[in-house]
């Protein structure tokens, strides 16, 4: 909550919400109809996740009924953001400690209160742990327990020291064992979705204006305008959500993309098992591939767009990276010490 606060403006003008169903790493199909949303639900939505981000954690310390309180909230407002984007295993992962704000009463009416059941066996049990003097083993537990708060309470100091610094560092580990770390997401958002589309040519010469440009689409980020926006939580495609990064970069920046070109180039099956479609499966490998630049917008829930099965309508920035070859590839390859790509 506070990288957001303190990162982008518009997290303190209320209007992130606004881009964020349009932009996040990978949207899903709940995500374009989110997105059209009017624009006091999106200042609510905001709202909303200030408040469980900044308040409710200190519903914890405020006794078992706001502990249970904190444990519903979060786990709805996890719940929500699996639903309306594919961000992976983050949230599913941030729904396991909120479980522990339940404790066995208040997870009692999940099961039957039959007699000799398994709620009633569990009170037996609790009931004969309570009566039955301590054994020196319960003692070693507390004291081993102590130890391993004390740790982390001590790994904890940098940690909250970088919470409370004004150029708070988003997403990084203060110890070798990376036990206690700092984590945040969407400390700003982009305002715009820009997308890096790779395109491959069996033309001779790449400069050529009758040239076939024919694009590998991949299994989820937008490519293809009439394709469904995808839903695949919390398993998570990795090279989508790279490329998701490289588009608001240079590929000098990223040059591992060059790299991914020349695998293209030389059709080799595991990357090419990486993609949803390959135009040249079974024909000649390309003979060159490049990368284009392009602006995505949702189309208007039934629009023009829409009415001819488009989700995503495109403008054309220019080009991301220049026609490659292999050949052309082999010495970049050398430099970085890449085994140069054979084809399969």
């Amino acid at each position: 909550g506070l990288i957001k606060i303190r990162g982008d403006r518009c997290w303190r003008e209320l209007t992130c919400m606004d881009y964020h169903y349009e932009t996040q790493p990978v949207p899903n199909a709940i995500a374009y109809f989110m997105h059209r949303s009017p624009w006091w639900f999106h200042r609510f939505e905001t709202l909303v996740n200030h408040f469980i981000e900044l308040v409710v954690p200190f519903f914890l310390f405020l006794g078992r009924r706001l502990c249970i309180v904190h444990g519903l909230l979060q786990i709805l407002f996890q719940v929500l953001l699996i639903i309306s984007g594919n961000l992976s295993f983050l949230n599913w992962l941030t729904i396991v400690p909120s479980i522990a704000c339940f404790d066995d009463a208040s997870l009692g009416f999940l099961f039957s209160s039959r007699r000799g059941g398994l709620k009633e066996r569990v009170v037996r049990a609790d009931a004969r742990g309570a009566a039955s003097p301590r054994k020196s083993g319960c003692y070693v537990r507390r004291v081993v327990n102590i130890s391993f708060g004390l740790l982390i309470a001590y790994l904890s100091v940098p940690v909250v020291l970088n919470l409370l610094n004004s150029r708070q560092v988003m997403n990084t580990s203060f110890n070798p064992l990376r036990i206690v770390n700092t984590y945040g997401a969407f400390g700003s958002i982009t305002k715009e979705r820009t997308e890096v589309v790779l395109q491959g040519t069996s033309s001779l010469d790449p400069n050529d204006p009758a040239a076939v440009w024919e694009e590998f689409d991949f299994k989820c980020k937008p490519g293809d305008l009439k394709r469904r926006p995808c839903f695949i939580s919390p398993y998570h495609y990795r090279l989508d959500w790279l490329m998701w990064f490289a588009a608001f970069q240079t590929y000098e920046q990223n040059e591992w993309i060059i790299h991914l070109a020349g695998k293209l180039l030389a059709q080799e099956e595991e990357t090419l098992s990486l993609m949803a479609t390959n135009p040249f499966a079974g024909r000649a490998p390309p003979r060159w591939v490049r990368g284009e630049h392009f602006k995505y917008k949702f189309s208007q829930p039934g629009g023009k767009h829409a009415s001819e099965g488009r989700w995503w309508i495109r403008k054309r920035i220019g080009p991301y990276f220049p026609p490659v070859n292999l050949q052309g590839l082999k010495k970049f390859y050398e430099d970085r010490n890449w085994p140069y790509p054979a084809r399969d």
